[in-house]
This record gives C-alpha cells, sequence and structure tokens, in this order.
C-alpha cells in the first residue's frame, strides 16, 4: 500500500470548523458517536461495493492543523471573534477516536452503517466532509465497476478513465476504487504506481497517423514491443487493419476495436486473425463502453476478449453521485435521531448482520443495536478498526481488497445484482432497535415541547 497524498485539515466545508468553534466555547467535550450511509441506492444498483477506508484511516491518523492552517483561519471574517484558546486547542488536535467499519470490498444496502466514529464531538464533527468524499467517491465508483466487470462474465476489463475523470485527483482514487471493483489493470500510471495495479495500455490513432502508413506504424510498434504489441486497427479501414496486424505474425499480442459495429466487427476480426494464425491474439474493445452495451456485445456473441472502459465507469455517468450521510446518532450513551420530512435516520449506534441462506448465499441483513448479540446463522459486518486514533491492524493488500469483493458479490442472490431493475435485497430493522427509535422520538419530541 502506497503512502497516500496527504490531505489538509482544511479539506473541509466551512460549517465543520464554526460548529468546533461553538463546541469550544460552550465546552462541549463529551463523546459523540456519527455513522455514515447511503440513505438510497442509486437507480438499477441493487447493491453497493463499500470502499475507500483505508484512505479515510490514514486521513484520520495524520490529521493536523498547521500553524499556516490557523493563519488561514483566523483570518476569515467568520472567525472575528473567536477567542485564542480554540486556536490553541487546534494546534494540539489529533483524532483520538475509535473506528468501526465494514470492510472494503463487501456489498452493502441502503441505510447500513459502512463505517462509526465514536470521539470527543469536535473531532468526530470536523470529519464529516473528509470522510463523505472519499467514501461516497470511492463506493460509488467500485459499485460502478463491479456491474460492468459482471457484465463481462469473466472477460478482462481495464480502467481507460483518466482522460474523462473530474480532474487528475479523481482519476487517481477511481483507479483504485475500479481494481477494488474488479478491474485487471489501469491505464493511469500514477495509480498503477502507487497502489501496484498493472499498468495496461496500447496506442491512439495518432501514432498510425504519425507515420502516415498503417504497416509501417505497426511494424514499429511490434518492433518496440515484441509479442506485446497490441495493435489499434481501425484508424482507417478496420479489416484491412486487421490483415496488416495479422502479417506480424508471433509477434501480435492482440489488436484493438475503438468504433463502428463491435459486435459485427469483432466476428469478422476475429475470422481474419485466426486464418493468418494469429488465433492467439486477442481482441480488446473499447469506445464509450458501459455494462450495459457490453452486455448487448456479448449477447450478440462479440468474441471479444478484454474490455477498455473509460467514461461511464470512471464517473458512473447513469449514476454519478451517492447519496451518503454522516449523521450523529448518540451524544455518550444517548440516543440522536434526525426527524427531517424525508431525512429521517435510526438512532443509536448500530451493528449489521448478515445471515446465510446456505454456505453459498446470503439471505438477508438486520440492522440492529451495536450492543445486540448477533443472532446465530449471522456473522457481524462492522469490526473495530481504529482504537485511540491508531489502526488496529495494517492496511489489508489491494488484492485482497479485490478478491474480497468478488468473492462476497458472488454471494448475493443473482437477482440482486442484475443490471436493470434489480431485486432488493432484504434488509429489516430489530426490534430492539425500532424499540430505541420510538422511544428516541418521543424523548426527543418531549425535550422540543418543554423548548417552546
Amino acid at each position: 500500500m502506497c503512502a497516500y497524498p496527504r490531505s489538509s485539515a482544511l479539506t473541509t466545508d466551512l460549517y465543520e470548523l464554526t460548529m468546533a468553534a461553538a463546541y469550544f466555547k460552550h465546552e462541549m467535550t463529551a463523546s459523540a458517536t456519527f455513522e455514515l450511509f447511503a440513505r438510497d441506492l442509486p437507480e438499477n444498483r441493487g447493491y453497493l461495493v463499500t470502499c475507500g477506508l483505508e484512505p479515510a484511516l490514514e486521513y484520520l491518523e495524520e490529521l493536523r492543523f498547521t500553524a499556516e492552517d490557523i493563519g488561514y483561519l483566523r483570518g476569515l471574517p467568520a472567525f472575528a471573534r473567536v477567542r485564542d484558546g480554540f486556536w490553541d486547542y487546534l494546534a494540539a488536535l489529533r483524532f483520538t477516536g475509535d473506528v468501526w467499519a465494514i470492510a472494503e470490498g463487501t456489498p452493502v444496502m441502503a441505510n447500513e452503517p459502512l463505517l462509526r466514529v465514536t470521539a470527543p464531538l469536535i473531532e468526530a464533527q470536523i470529519l464529516e466532509s473528509y470522510l463523505l468524499a472519499v467514501v461516497n467517491h470511492q463506493t460509488l465508483i467500485a459499485t460502478k465497476a463491479a456491474r460492468v466487470v459482471d457484465a463481462a462474465r469473466g472477460r478482462d476489463v481495464v480502467d481507460f478513465g483518466l482522460r474523462r475523470a473530474h480532474g487528475t485527483d479523481a482519476a487517481f482514487w477511481a483507479a483504485r476504487a475500479c481494481y477494488v471493483g474488479g478491474c485487471v489493470g489501469t491505464s493511469n500510471v500514477d495509480a498503477a504506481r502507487a497502489f501496484g495495479i498493472p499498468a495496461v495500455g496500447t496506442a491512439a490513432h495518432s501514432f498510425t497517423l504519425a507515420f502516415g502508413d498503417e504497416t509501417a506504424a505497426f511494424e514499429a510498434y511490434a518492433d518496440t514491443f515484441p509479442d506485446r504489441a497490441i495493435l489499434l486497427i481501425d484508424t482507417y479501414d478496420t479489416l484491412e487493419g486487421a490483415r496488416r496486424a495479422a502479417r506480424l505474425g508471433p509477434k501480435l499480442a492482440g489488436v484493438r476495436l475503438d468504433s463502428g459495429d463491435l459486435a459485427a466487427l469483432s466476428k469478422e476480426v476475429r475470422a481474419v486473425l485466426d486464418a493468418a494464425g494469429c488465433s492467439a491474439a486477442r481482441i480488446v474493445g473499447s469506445g464509450d463502453l458501459d455494462e450495459f452495451r457490453i452486455a448487448e456485445l456479448l449477447d450478440a456473441g462479440a468474441p471479444i476478449d478484454l474490455f477498455g472502459v473509460g467514461t461511464s465507469m470512471i464517473v458512473s455517468r447513469d449514476a454519478p453521485a451517492l447519496s451518503g450521510v454522516y449523521k450523529l446518532v448518540a451524544i455518550e450513551d444517548r440516543p440522536r435521531a434526525k426527524r427531517s420530512a424525508g431525512k429521517v435516520n435510526l438512532p443509536g449506534t448500530k451493528q449489521v448482520a448478515r445471515f446465510l441462506a446456505d454456505e453459498s448465499r446470503y439471505a438477508r441483513d438486520e440492522i440492529m443495536c451495536a450492543d445486540e448479540p448477533v443472532p446465530g446463522g449471522a456473522k457481524p459486518l462492522l469490526e473495530p478498526v481504529m482504537r485511540g486514533g491508531r489502526r488496529i491492524r495494517p492496511a489489508p493488500p489491494l488484492d485482497e481488497l479485490r478478491e474480497r469483493a468478488a468473492r462476497e458479490r458472488a454471494k448475493l442472490p443473482p437477482g440482486v445484482r442484475r443490471l436493470r431493475d434489480p431485486d432488493e435485497f432484504p434488509v429489516s430493522v430489530s426490534a430492539r432497535l425500532r424499540a430505541l427509535t420510538d422511544l428516541a422520538y418521543r424523548e426527543q419530541a418531549a425535550q422540543e415541547g418543554d423548548q417552546r
């Protein structure tokens, strides 16, 4: 695992810090618990693949406000009347809390806590924006990648999305998420180096155009990369390009199709390659692909061996945002619950129990109070990952997370993994948590009434 690029403590929204200043002034130092979860699943998603935990934990371990950070904040109009004691507090601040989380690569459902933070109120509060940015984004992209990989039905998928991402930082982290979701490599060399992901690439149309002669371009590339040459053959006439590529014989590792009717062309190209004795040469398909298009191509019998997927996967184009939230659920041992219209959440610290239908299939989940015993035949999903501001164990290798994602996804009912209109995975709320919710709502309503 690489040392991640460090984010500033100022990678947050201003209101996290104004709240912190108000908490400090009013000596609100109690322990608080926040939980991060998605209220709803995006369209056509029957599950999410949780991702982004390890970068988030590294951020928590390294969190600190520099003198430059504090100097900038002190100059903001919002803090004009904030006293020196708060700045001294920020200068000494380190995250000292505990974190429980669902392991990266695990399928999760709406309203299930992906992670739970318990820490002094200010520490827990100021993490909100950063944790949401990291976990929402990487979970969204890992989920999209998992869908694309499922659609490919055992064919390899590579992340080609760097040039279409929302900036290079987004592409860097999305490459990690794509790999967790099941991709075999990335074209993003920076991410490949940082995370140990296989770097994959071919050549562009400009390479062929630069030579002016397709055969000369192919020979030059194969001479430079013998036995590894994958040639882009649709700069001019695709089938003629296939014939020219096939003349390279054993030097040809594969060809790439980036335009046109990929189903028909891939069949014709396969025939050309096989007839020329290049049956080992692979066909790579690219060009505005997503899980739906890949499924259509394979249904049509397209003999494509590897898919390079860019825009649709790197930005999750059909569902570009995740409704993840980070909500206060308890102060000390007192549950808290938001009751805004359409934004109600369950109070109290929680656990998620996952039940097996048999050894190879999950049946249902139950959201329960964290201190409830997990029923027999179920496993708890939230595990302790950080105590006293330090990680309990080293970050697992990325390959391990990728393998977990594939293994755990395979245990979901097939209907839940369906690309369109998936079945809803059953998720219930325990009787004790329902009772706690009712009690919390009544107590909060009574407290509000006393304040009127």
